[in-house]
């Protein structure tokens, strides 16, 4: 075993004030080194690296996570001209500023924004994953400017280039070698995310990532276990909060040579997510790609709405059962709007029902029946059409058939359970009570008034019947 890897197993190793001991004369011996140079870079790049392993664990690890190990790493991560050093730190400075919140404060107020901004022009996967985390992180609990780093220090432009250059290896079908490229992919998605939603003004300086986001999820193939994992579920985010009406990025969302390719393909994860997300995660997960969905479909030409809503309005087979009892997409779409566990996914699924209604109550109830419109109508203060019957006629271009409008099911589909047969007595009770209550008869069964008048006698066990 070499001898820095000695070091870093023994680093490991080590627990309570030993551990401290050893963090303390680190953070020394490189603040030392920053004033006079007297490590080699060999000796000062082991230093960081046994801080690091330290650092994973702040317990008697306190002296990395003070102002003087912040700013201490922060020179070396952004002042050094090597580019090995300037990692070691950077890594370091991530792990800190995720397990100690205060950190981002303090790294803030150092003011290395600018310097973050120009490290992340870097074509390095490394320098892009890292630099985009701490800047991800500082998005939390500080008052980042980033405003200030977008229009003074390109960080808009250097988070779109980095998409770019990944599109471009995407489209060109070339095998990822690099294991970074996908975890800085991921990276620059989430500091892409929270930017855009922490900065709304400051949208349209990513309108330009939009292409890039579409290549990545049309011709990006990512090695996941789950449909959404990272970083497909990042790219999905990603669009939530970008301008997709902009006029510069129709062609890309709908391509002339094949304009439903995006719409086919967030379907597609939408159907494959249904399979192997439970409720737990509906919320998180689906919840953004539906979302999603739903903007695509607003803004898509009209060939692109009809061929979306083919896929996820009810079918005619979808309609041989009361709706939302099959196995298909739009059952399962239909289910989850009234889903009690997960209040954004069911509100978001009726919303998109009802824009592929046209935002028409009439063929809204056409669309989900009476079940699943009447709440979302209802909520919204909007007026359900009072006639059901016309709602769903094929005169007005509704189903073919005659449909039950409170279930949406075919009314030839439906199937009556047989009633249990009653005795003669259960008969003729039920016979009486319909007469009466039809007003063809009045008279109570006689045995019945007799009692009730008092002229019902019993009569006694021994009673014997006079004879003639």
């Amino acid at each position: 075993m070499s001898q820095p890897s000695q070091q870093i197993a023994a680093a490991a190793a080590l627990r309570g004030p030993a551990k401290l001991a050893a963090v303390t004369s680190l953070i020394e011996k490189l603040s030392k080194d920053l004033a006079s140079a007297n490590l080699s870079p060999q000796q000062r790049d082991s230093a960081l690296e046994e801080l690091k392993i330290y650092g994973r664990d702040p317990q008697n690890a306190d002296p990395i996570f003070t102002k003087e190990g912040i700013g201490m790493l922060a020179r070396y991560a952004l002042d050094s001209s090597s580019s090995t050093t300037s990692r070691n730190a950077l890594r370091v400075l991530c792990n800190a500023l995720l397990l100690k919140e205060e950190t981002r404060q303090v790294f803030v107020d150092l003011g290395y924004g600018d310097k973050l901004c120009d490290k992340l022009q870097s074509d390095s996967y490394d320098d892009e994953f890292l630099v985009s985390r701490i800047l991800f992180l500082t998005t939390y609990g500080t008052d980042l400017n980033l405003t200030e780093l977008i229009d003074k220090h390109h960080l808009a432009d250097a988070i779109n280039k980095h998409l770019g250059r990944h599109a471009t290896g995407r489209a060109s079908g070339s095998p990822v070698t690099n294991p970074m490229e996908d975890m800085a992919l991921t990276e620059t998605l989430k500091l892409l995310f929270n930017i855009t939603h922490h900065c709304k003004d400051r949208v349209s300086a990513f309108t330009a990532a939009i292409p890039h986001i579409v290549t990545l999820l049309c011709k990006g193939s990512f090695q996941v276990q789950k449909p959404l994992e990272p970083p497909t579920g990042q790219l999905i985010h990603a669009l939530l909060n970008l301008d997709i009406s902009a006029e510069e990025v129709q062609q890309s969302l709908f391509p002339q040579s094949n304009p439903s390719v995006l719409a086919d393909r967030l379907i597609d994860l939408l159907s494959t997510s249904t399979e192997v997300y439970e409720n737990g995660d509906l919320e998180p997960s689906i919840t953004p790609l539906v979302s999603v969905i739903r903007g695509v479909h607003e803004h898509a030409p009209v060939d692109v709405k009809k061929s979306i809503r083919s896929k996820l309005l009810p079918t005619e087979e979808d309609r041989n059962e009361v709706l939302g009892r099959t196995s298909t997409l739009p059952s399962w779409l239909l289910k989850n709007s009234t889903n009690p566990l997960t209040p954004q996914l069911r509100e978001i699924i009726s919303n998109l029902f009802f824009d592929m209604s046209d935002k028409d109550a009439s063929k809204f109830v056409e669309n989900v029946g009476y079940g699943f419109a009447s709440g979302f109508l209802f909520n919204r203060n909007l007026p359900v059409p009072d006639n059901a019957s016309e709602a769903f006629s094929p005169a007005t271009g509704g189903p073919s058939r005659p449909v039950n409008p409170i279930t949406g099911q075919f009314l030839d589909a439906e199937r009556h359970p047989e009633e249990a047969k009653m005795t003669d007595a259960e008969k003729e009770r039920e016979a009486e009570r319909l007469l009466r209550a039809n007003g063809v008869i009045s008279a109570e069964n006689p045995v019945r008034t007799a009692v009730q008048e008092g002229r019902f006698e019993e009569l006694p066990d021994d009673y014997k019947e006079d004879s003639d």
